[in-house]
């Protein structure tokens, strides 16, 4: 898979100006905004992440956009709705799914412990254009596993979106190792007395 990456395009000041204001952090190591992303979720502030990220995954050309249960279905239906293609989530906590199924286990940070991520499938065709999208990218694994489902399908990763990029905790490296061009609407820089560094 070749792919030139190009320059980060610009941040959601919307977005991030919320972060600033808003997010709590706890131990200098979580970043909490679940608050209007992905717990308490404010719909019309969603449908914009999903605008602006949609902007930026639209030169990439996908046909289908795929996500991990649960947190990443807000941001990538969204996303899903105003590029006006197909939303696949890779369950995560009942995955009994259709066989044949594509599945990865992927080390869970914050609940600790093990996820497995399944798929039907039937619902990666071949040849398709599939690009990720997810509400943060911390250590990369979730989207590292996601990639290697679409790998397995034959279908085509053309690009990785997230809503917050944790950039302390370099998840971005290992895909664009891969090169996998990943697009970020926020990037934290660090966590530090309690507040975020954008």
């Amino acid at each position: 898979m070749t792919h030139a990456i190009p320059p980060n395009p610009p941040l959601f000041m919307p977005l991030v100006e919320r972060i600033v204001n808003e997010a709590s952090v706890v131990d200098d190591r979580i970043l909490k905004i679940d608050h209007f992303l992905n717990h308490r979720i404010e719909a019309s502030f969603m449908a914009a992440l999903g605008m602006a990220m949609a902007e930026r995954l639209r030169p990439y050309r996908p046909e289908l956009l795929l996500t991990a249960e649960a947190s990443g279905i807000a941001p990538a239906l969204a996303t899903a709705i105003a590029l006006d293609v197909p939303l696949v989530y890779a369950k995560k906590y009942s995955p009994d799914v259709e066989a044949p199924a594509l599945s990865r286990l992927v080390p869970s940070p914050t609940r600790g412990g093990q996820a497995r991520l399944v798929i039907a499938a039937r619902y990666l065709p071949a040849g398709t254009r599939v690009a990720l999208v997810d509400d943060f990218l911390a250590n990369g694994r979730t989207a590292l596993a996601l990639a290697e489902l679409v790998a397995e399908a034959d279908a085509i990763l053309v690009a990785a979106g997230f809503i917050v990029e944790k950039c302390f905790q370099e998840g971005r490296a290992p895909l664009e190792a891969q090169e996998i061009p990943v697009i970020a609407l926020a990037q934290v820089q660090r966590l530090a007395g309690g507040k975020v560094v954008v």
